[in-house]
């Protein structure tokens, strides 16, 4: 199997490059990707980007980047940048809760990916 086509790969990768651009302060890191997971899976995936941008602040903005990093591994279609938080809003809810096998897959490659980048934040510190 090739190795851009598996979901625990692909969620191992970025889970690693979440923890990179976050390795100055590991125990912040660990708990703001804690408080994340915690969003995704009580209140599903549009929450959990309003949650970033609304509570996380650059920490917030690093790790959307890398989500929207992984949409894109994932072939979803084009990703806007982080920074615009308005286009990255309308296209999770349009390009994502719009369709729910996409929405499906983007919440379980989400939940792995913020559940490896936490242990490795856990594991750095």
């Amino acid at each position: 199997m090739n190795p851009e086509h598996n979901l625990d790969y692909l969620a191992a990768q970025h889970a690693q490059a979440i923890v990179q651009s976050l390795k100055a302060d590991p125990k912040k890191a660990e708990n703001t990707l804690t408080k994340t997971l915690g969003v995704l899976q009580e209140n599903g995936v549009y929450a959990c980007f309003l949650y970033l941008y609304a509570r996380e602040g650059e920490t917030g903005e690093s790790i959307v980047a890398k989500m929207l990093e992984l949409f894109k591994s994932l072939q979803f279609p084009e990703t806007p940048n982080a920074s615009k938080k308005d286009e990255v809003l309308k296209y999770v809810a349009e390009k994502i809760t719009a369709d729910p096998p996409r929405l499906l897959l983007a919440k379980e490659a989400l939940e792995q990916m913020l559940i490896y980048a936490r242990y490795s934040a856990k594991a750095a510190q």
